[in-house]
């Protein structure tokens, strides 16, 4: 009897073993939601497959449209609607309208061999379900295709976001980007049920965004004569000797901000400051605290000595840019930066030290304090709020101001027991431009250094141990960067942010105890299908015997 038990364990196990790893394959969703509940047999989408949409609820056709444009990119023919509010019927997706639905995000998704009923309070937790039964459809839906055909498995979801905030930053500062994959990465985000889109408008290397009451932005911030080769510290150092830039018109920023609205994504301006301003300071040389002298926009990577003085010029340029910001992004938050922002200049700066000495400052860093106050004044009086890196904590924190915590988790924490909300964004799990591999060097395309493989990012949790309760509801949510001093194409970014990225929207998406590493590789190997389908230059190291370990 001794014997038998373990045999009989084993057995049972390994047949458990088989089925979640069955059910990971046949239900390969990411982020993984909160409850599913296998079910028999499979629906059939074709085309007499009926929408039916609530006739008061107008936004959920948001949400319908979008499927049906897969529907008809992939196979060429048009889904039709029903008549508003029609009973479920056989062959149908049907959109409801569900009040006991608490969250506004979440959704519940009931997959039968004869219909789809899609439940949710908001036309955004039903655009989050189509999303899932997009994952749950094969992968020819993402593109051209033959099939006229896709098959669902059948299957009963229920799922809301752990976080309300799950965002993504990519810095277009250093590296401009073309709009048109400014498009594919919000719909990357979508597909990731990622809410928030952190765009990094403006660096010492380029200002990207046009500002119509100071065109030398355009005209000179945007460009730079060169750029650095490989890593800084490499000897000799080498440059391209190439002109690289470019900027959005504030059109293409309006109808990119309409373009990540229809997929329920909001984007996060940030206007760098008072660091990271070179470029700004070469197009308007008044606004540093050296006179006469020919700023230039950066070529290399590194911080810069030259910042904005504190003078009123200054105080009078960022209010008049960030007024032309918020027309352009209705966001709630404008993310103002404060990060990395030397205060050599201002020690020397007669006119810094007499802001000092008359508002009563006890140094620099309360300057810097007084700096970020002013600012958010400003932008709380125009109904917005911001968000600044963990620097801002520095000489006293703006009293509505959100913390972005970037170096690790010591300045959210502090944030947090101030009462103050917090984004987590630790450049120890959530940097995506770090290496993938342990030996980097001789594998992947040059970065800017660190080393944050796959599972580092997915076993993060973004509510440290050392908050109470009550604190750690000032937790909004996770953040991941990609930051570009050594990303230069759309190729490059999406290789650096993927598959990482589908790592970070568990960890923002789902509950710690449903977590499951060994299930997310399960899942993640054949989810890649999707991302082949749409041309996503995903990092391929995940794919290795040493990465997958027993998932085939």
């Amino acid at each position: 009897m001794i014997r038998i038990i373990p045999a009989f364990l084993f057995l049972f196990l390994l047949s458990q073993a088989q089925v979640f790893a069955q059910d990971s394959l046949r239900y390969a969703i990411i982020p993984k939601p909160q409850k599913l509940t296998p079910q028999k047999g499979e629906f059939v989408l074709d085309g007499k497959t009926t929408l039916i949409l609530p006739a008061d609820s107008p936004g959920f056709k948001l949400a319908a449209d979008y499927l049906a444009g897969l529907v008809k990119n992939a196979a060429g023919y048009q889904l039709p609607y029903a008549k508003p509010d029609s009973k479920p019927q056989k062959n149908s997706i049907s959109f409801l309208v569900d009040t006991s639905i608490k969250n506004a995000e979440g959704y519940k998704l009931e997959v039968t061999p004869k219909q789809v009923l899609v439940k949710a309070r908001t036309a955004q937790g039903a655009f989050f379900a189509l999303q899932s039964l997009r994952q749950l459809m094969p992968a020819e839906i993402e593109g051209k295709t033959q099939m006229r055909t896709f098959k669902v498995p059948a299957v009963a979801i229920e799922d809301a976001p752990r976080f309300a905030y799950r965002g993504l930053m990519l810095d277009v500062g250093r590296y401009y980007f073309p709009v048109d994959f400014l498009r594919k990465y919000i719909d990357l985000m979508a597909f990731y049920k990622i809410n928030t889109f952190h765009l990094h408008l403006t660096e010492d290397a380029g200002w990207r965004m046009e500002i119509k009451k100071y065109p030398k932005l355009q005209e000179i911030a945007a460009w730079r004569d060169s750029t650095v080769v490989g890593h800084v510290k490499d000897k000799p150092r080498k440059y391209d000797g190439k002109r690289h830039g470019g900027y959005y018109t504030q059109q293409e920023l309006k109808d990119l901000v309409k373009y990540a609205q229809n997929r329920f994504i909001t984007i996060i301006p940030e206007i760098d400051m008072p660091g990271h301003s070179l470029a700004a300071l070469a197009a308007y040389p008044e606004l540093g605290c050296i006179k006469d002298t020919t700023y230039q926009v950066l070529t290399a990577w590194g911080i810069q000595k030259d910042i904005f003085c504190p003078h009123e010029t200054t105080f009078r340029f960022l209010e008049d840019v960030l007024t032309e910001v918020m027309d352009v992004f209705p966001s709630k938050y404008i993310h103002i930066g404060g990060d990395e922002a030397p205060k050599d200049r201002w020690k020397k700066s007669a006119e810094a030290q007499a802001v000092i000495k008359r508002e009563g400052l006890k140094d620099e860093h309360e300057l810097q304090s007084y700096f970020i106050q002013r600012i958010e004044k400003f932008v709380n009086s125009k109904g917005r709020a911001i968000i600044g890196w963990d620097e801002i904590l520095e000489g006293g924190l703006a009293p509505n101001a959100t913390v972005m915590s970037w170096r690790g988790e010591k300045g959210g924490i502090a944030a947090a027991k101030q009462k103050h909300d917090v984004i987590m964004s630790p450049n120890t799990f959530l940097y995506l431009d770090y290496y993938q591999t342990p030996d980097a060097r001789k594998v992947e395309p040059v970065a800017i250094g660190g080393y944050l493989p796959l599972e580092k990012v997915y076993s993060y949790n973004p509510v440290p141990a050392s908050l109470t309760p009550e604190e750690a509801k000032h937790i909004l949510g996770p953040q991941a960067n990609v930051w570009s001093e050594y990303i230069g194409t759309p190729d490059h970014a999406e290789h650096m942010t993927f598959p990482r990225a589908s790592a970070f929207a568990e960890v923002a998406w789902t509950a710690p105890e449903k977590k499951n590493f060994s299930d997310f590789k399960a899942r993640l190997f054949k989810h890649v299908q999707h991302l082949d389908k749409l041309g996503v230059k995903y990092a391929p190291y995940f794919k290795t015997e040493k990465a997958l370990g027993q998932v085939k």
